[in-house]
């Protein structure tokens, strides 16, 4: 089964010269331009992945479990 990522909310508007222009609120720096709605959402949709990807490479590793994954730390005393 395939996990769902994140739904971004675009917004489509035709442009004067007769391309298609994809932005959204939801992700800073989602901005796709295409020929067609179907090549301009494939674009975006690309774009998004890259994007996601860099906010997971770039997010700073957690060293301990938060303390509601893990409860109980054992603490091993000298005798």
């Amino acid at each position: 089964m395939a996990t769902v990522g994140p739904i971004i909310e675009i917004h489509i508007e035709k442009l004067p010269e007769g391309q298609y222009l994809a932005t959204t609120d939801d992700s800073q720096g989602l901005v796709a331009q295409g020929n067609t709605i179907a090549d301009t959402l494939e674009i975006d949709r690309n774009i998004a992945r890259i994007l996601i990807e860099e906010q997971n490479f770039y997010r700073a590793p957690n060293p301990l479990p938060a303390a509601v994954d893990i409860p109980d730390y054992p603490i091993i005393m000298e005798a």
